[in-house]
């Protein structure tokens, strides 16, 4: 029972990046010509069962061993269908809109170009900059949940294990960008399915349940906790999404329409299933006596539960932790490098200064890794910044709020942030310090008072007020200019095609019609030059 020896896990943690690395290799090799374009995505070619694969890898990674066996230990079943549904629905905003954007912007592959078209650059570099923020704290989670995970379930320190990741992972990445990225997930993504249901079986056999811990536990009984998380976590989870772009670029990948929904579909209903069997070994760890009589709370949930099954065990999910965090971990790494090729340097770097950059982004990462110890607050800050400021952004695909800009986004977004520091204030009687730190979410999302509660409905609300302000005061002062020289007042024209804003595809009259296509390095360009308005 419990661990397998040091070295059966050592040779179970290399053999399995040992057999990433060639195979990645091999897969990038057969790459190494490939145009710049190509290199940083791969426009409308994915059919919907590789797309599929490809959002399962890219929605897991191996933090999810720590949070939803832990949300099961603090609020039960409740809490974890909760936890459970709120990050697999909204992979379905990626059905739902991405065909909208994909017609809007059909040379874009990332969220941010349809952001620079429809609001400028002043918006989208606003957002990219929040975008690789996000990206950046998912791949210092990601490596941090892999270091504590590795050290849980072998007593090894888990740094060999970070750095072979990041070799790993660089070394592919590097030489085939996004497209070797879309093809190894599909590898891992099928692993990942066949070891948790290996895993369910294993787990299920060889766990013995006390069944007068059930009753002691509190697992089946509903929560003030369990009721917050229907709000929090949607909105968390939803809005984060969208700062992901590696599910745009997938999104962007899809070969039709009827192929995203098929891809996206797959996903949500196995992401779904995936994850509630993952938060189970929670309930599993304290109905067998893990967590002590009665249950306790615990974020090592999982890993005490499997301190009490065999080591064969151990192994199987070590195989599986390194084969979800590799996924993850070079999604983040190719959605990185293509966002800021695109949005800082408008894809004019050089091939080989692209590829420079994947392997310079690892060494800050590997740094702030391996000092972070909470998973799950970093999450948590990456969501509060997208609950500020997504809402206010999608107003924009209304082709109703044509009057709407980038000056209302970004204010509205900043705003955001703001209110959830002023309701910090008025929720801890002025305190400045508590209410600065109700903006890093230091106490977490699972506390016994109302603070992430408050702090989630201040940052869409927030936003959305101070944008509707923003939006007044823009058009009184354009009003007021326009008075003062004599000109028409044109704040309310509706803008004349093409725009990302009413541009619906080649359907449209040849007036509005735009043509696509690759310039000399494979870079998608429009034959129509479109800027969106910040102001």
């Amino acid at each position: 029972m419990g661990q397998p020896s040091e070295q059966a896990s050592n040779a179970c943690i290399y053999t399995t990046y040992c057999a990433f690395l060639v195979f990645g290799c091999l897969i990038a090799w057969q790459l190494r010509h490939q145009s710049k374009g190509e290199y940083l995505a791969s426009l409308r070619t994915q059919k919907g069962v590789p797309l599929a694969l490809n959002f399962i890898a890219s929605a897991l990674g191996s933090g999810i061993l720590f949070t939803y066996p832990q949300i099961s230990t603090i609020a039960g079943v409740q809490g974890l269908v909760v936890y459970s549904l709120a990050s697999a629905l909204p992979l379905l905003v990626f059905a739902w809109l991405g065909p909208i954007i994909r017609r809007k912007c059909p040379e874009g592959f990332v969220l941010t170009e349809w952001t620079r078209q429809r609001y400028g650059p002043i918006a989208s570099l606003y957002l990219s900059a929040l975008t690789l923020i996000t990206i950046f704290l998912y791949m210092v989670a990601e490596l941090s949940a892999l270091q504590q995970i590795i050290n849980a379930l072998t007593g090894l320190d888990g740094i060999g294990a970070v750095i072979m990741e990041c070799a790993v992972t660089t070394i592919y990445t590097s030489i085939g960008g996004f497209k070797v990225s879309f093809i190894t997930d599909n590898v891992q993504g099928a692993m990942v399915l066949g070891l948790i249901i290996i895993g369910c079986i294993t787990v299920g056999v060889e766990t013995h349940i006390s069944h007068d811990l059930i009753e002691r536990s509190g697992y089946l009984d509903a929560s003030l906790l369990g009721w917050q998380l229907v709000y929090i976590l949607p909105v968390a989870i939803l809005t984060n999404d969208f700062f992901i772009s590696g599910f745009w670029m997938r999104t962007f990948a899809a070969k039709t329409d009827r192929d995203l929904y098929i891809g996206v579909g797959i996903a949500t209903v196995a992401v779904a299933i995936i994850l509630t069997l993952v938060g189970v070994t929670g309930l599993l760890a304290g109905w067998s006596g893990a967590l002590g009589d009665p249950p306790q709370q615990s974020s090592i949930a999982f890993f005490l539960l499997l301190e009490q099954l065999p080591a064969w065990v151990v192994g199987i999910v070590i195989v599986m932790t390194v084969a979800l965090s590799t996924a993850a971990f070079d999604s983040f790494q190719s959605a990185m490098v293509s966002t800021g090729s695109n949005d800082i340097f408008r894809n004019k770097l050089n091939f080989w200064w692209i590829r420079a950059a994947v392997v310079v982004i690892i060494f800050p990462v590997v740094v702030v890794a391996l000092k972070s110890p909470s998973v799950l607050q970093i999450y948590l800050i990456s969501d509060l910044i997208s609950a500020s400021s997504i809402p206010v952004l999608v107003i924009g695909l209304s082709e109703r709020a044509y009057a709407w800009r980038g000056f209302e986004v970004v204010v509205g977004g900043l705003g955001g942030i703001l209110t959830v520091f002023l309701f910090g204030l008025v929720y801890y009687d002025g305190n400045a310090q508590q209410a600065a730190n109700l903006l890093l979410l230091e106490q977490g999302l699972y506390g016994n008072d109302w603070s992430a509660f408050g702090a989630f409905v201040a940052a869409p609300v927030g936003g959305l007020l101070w944008a509707f302000a923003a939006f007044a005061c823009r058009i009184a002062v354009q009003w007021i200019l326009a008075k003062r020289r004599g000109t028409r007042f044109d704040a309310f024209d509706k803008p004349a095609a093409p725009t990302a804003t009413f541009y619906t595809g080649p359907h449209d009259t040849a007036e509005g019609e735009r043509e696509v296509y690759a310039d000399a390095e494979g870079v998608e360009r429009s034959s129509v030059s479109i800027k969106g308005k910040f102001f």
